[in-house]
């Protein structure tokens, strides 16, 4: 007797680990595709060390052994020359998705959930950070920055199982090392305590990052009248009005607001604020994320 997934829990369960393992190679194809369309710059910190790279050349000292001098330059001059080679120290970029149930809104059939927008922009850039020669991971303890293709294949499987039944997310901050980067990428339309929190703790450790709201476009532009029933992804929160219309300037206004305070707080920690929509092309946001992070290096 086979039964079906509805009566079979572990059936339903295996079905839709099935799901989304099959889904995984799609993800990482679309944010390979994505960020083929950008370049991050070398992300070493470089200083003399053990490299492989040229890094100076540099009058020997006292001390210094003779198998590294570089006779070829010192036979142009009256001394002698080490030739030193450059050490790097791989970045670290750590990536906060928001999971919760506000993330999962979309206002049209022909436009992706919020979620999936901001999955595909932070595996996106996971992949040109680690190109670029960077650890990736995700805060909190489940993906710790790592480097190397296979770290792609454990941030897309995190990332996609990332749901909770929380209406809005707050940011984790444990498990980043010191000068490190981090991209927050979620609606920010829940409490901005937990934000704010979360930024400065960061920024008090000297860790810089982005902050990048996603919204669909109904969230933006209110394009609600008469009679409307408003009920948070999680069911926690529901309201109905006869006159929807009526709401629509507080509502934008608030949003405003909203943006105001993020931005202000980012500029404070010395962090980047932007705003992307899900009706318009990701490349842009990816771009924007890559940029902001550079300039904050």
């Amino acid at each position: 007797m086979n039964g079906s997934a509805q009566d079979n829990p572990a059936l339903a369960l295996r079905r839709g680990a099935e799901a989304q393992a099959a889904a995984l190679p799609a993800l990482l194809l679309a944010a390979e595709q994505l960020a083929a369309t950008v370049q991050m710059g070398g992300h070493g910190r470089k200083r003399a060390g053990t490299g492989e790279e040229f890094w100076q050349y540099r009058p020997a000292q006292a001390g210094d052994s003779a198998r590294f001098i570089d006779w070829r330059r010192s036979a142009r001059s009256d001394g002698q020359f080490i030739r030193d080679r450059e050490w790097q120290l791989a970045q670290s970029l750590n990536l906060w998705v928001d999971g919760a149930a506000s993330m999962r809104f979309t206002g049209a059939k022909t436009r992706p959930e919020k979620a999936a927008r901001a999955r595909l922009l932070a595996l996106a850039l996971a992949v040109a950070a680690i190109r670029a020669g960077e650890r990736v991971g995700l805060t909190g303890p489940l993906a710790p920055a790592r480097p190397g293709r296979r770290q792609l294949m454990t941030l897309a499987a995190v990332l996609s199982d990332d749901a909770t039944a929380q209406d809005y997310g707050a940011p984790e901050v444990i498990g980043i090392a010191a000068q490190a980067r981090v991209a927050f990428l979620s609606d920010f339309l829940g409490d901005p305590a937990a934000v704010r929190t979360a930024v400065a703790q960061l920024a008090d450790r000297g860790i810089g990052g982005v902050m990048m709201q996603v919204l669909d476009p109904m969230e933006e532009d209110f394009p609600f009248d008469g009679r409307t029933i408003f009920e948070s992804m999680g069911g926690a929160l529901r309201h109905e009005t006869r006159q929807a219309r009526d709401l629509r300037t507080r509502y934008r206004d608030r949003l405003a607001e909203r943006r105001h305070l993020l931005t202000e707080l980012a500029r404070q920690a010395g962090w980047q604020f932007a705003t992307h929509r899900t009706d318009t092309s990701p490349q842009g946001a990816l771009l924007w994320l890559t940029a902001s992070l550079e300039r904050g290096r």
